[in-house]
């Protein structure tokens, strides 16, 4: 998530237009290198060097945003560190098959909490859906989550003895000087960073609410290596919200983009947010299409 607002940071997201063609065209321009690097560096940083100071500089993100142009990239590319680049799993014998959406694996919930105090709570439990395998009889459910490795020897998340895959869960507090003022989570594999980017733009360039940030359109990609099942990838993939005019779909598909539409009621996330106003309000949202629900007491 990091990444990709660093790449952003070079662009006047406001005066794009929120969801105008040109403002989803560079934001997914965006997730896609985040992501070819997510899927060529990261793995469990016990038997990893992750170099996470490079990833997350300015200096790193400016010279991945040149790569941005006007078109949609199909590539993966991962970027250059230390005069090394890797190889990206896409480049190597990895499972290519496409599992119909209806047995992928699914079920992650998120809860969002502040109180009085500002004291501020985020979180994604997910990783022990059915099928879930019993260890023993010790009635502990071993997380599916082991399908986030790659059986593809020299990639950092390759399966092995004692390690720990990465995984797709990002609960998000924000701080401003030190204090939080946000707290967003979703469910959506690897449409959760994608959702939650796009929440925290709505609510810090476009000054919307927390509950209109959770009901705005999104938009996703699935140009990446899949953390589940047979790890597939749609090259130049982009799905949009139906409410987003016919004539910003057109233009995005002009510039090569794939795009394809889905329901407000079937957007692959499902977010909750929290969010301190500059005057010290305490806002909530939560997804009314997949029947979240924000209380106070």
């Amino acid at each position: 998530m990091l990444e990709t607002l660093n790449i952003l940071d070079g662009f006047d997201m406001r005066a794009l237009g929120n969801n105008s063609a040109e403002y989803i065209h560079k934001s997914v321009e965006a997730m896609k290198l985040a992501y070819a690097d997510r899927d060529a560096y990261y793995g469990d940083p016990k038997f990893n060097k992750i170099p996470e100071d490079v990833l997350l500089s300015k200096s790193y993100a400016a010279e991945r945003r040149k790569l941005i142009g006007n078109t949609a990239s199909q590539e993966f590319i991962p970027g250059t560190i230390d005069g090394k680049r890797p190889r990206h799993p896409v480049e190597m014998d990895i499972a290519r098959t496409k599992i119909d959406e209806e047995l992928t694996a699914s079920d992650t919930t998120c809860v969002d909490a502040i109180d009085k105090d500002g004291i501020v709570f985020s979180a994604t439990p997910s990783g022990a859906w059915e099928p879930s395998v019993i260890a023993g009889d010790t009635g502990i459910p071993l997380t599916e989550r082991a399908q986030s490795f790659i059986l593809v020897p020299g990639t950092p998340n390759e399966l092995g003895g004692g390690k720990r895959p990465r995984v797709t869960l990002s609960p998000t507090i924000i701080t401003q000087e030190g204090k939080p003022v946000m707290a967003l989570s979703t469910p959506g594999g690897d449409n959760q960073d994608q959702s939650l980017i796009q929440l925290f733009l709505d609510v810090i360039e476009f000054h919307m609410n927390a509950q209109a940030a959770v009901e705005a359109p999104r938009f996703q990609t699935r140009h990446l290596v899949s953390s589940f099942d047979n790890h597939a990838f749609y090259r130049g993939d982009l799905i949009l919200d139906e409410r987003i005019p016919q004539s910003v779909q057109a233009e995005l598909a002009s510039r090569g983009h794939k795009v394809s539409t889905a329901s407000k009621w079937n957007s692959g996330a499902a977010p909750v947010m929290v969010h301190v106003t500059p005057g010290g309000v305490i806002e909530a949202g939560a997804d009314p299409f997949f029947y979240r629900v924000a209380h106070a007491y």
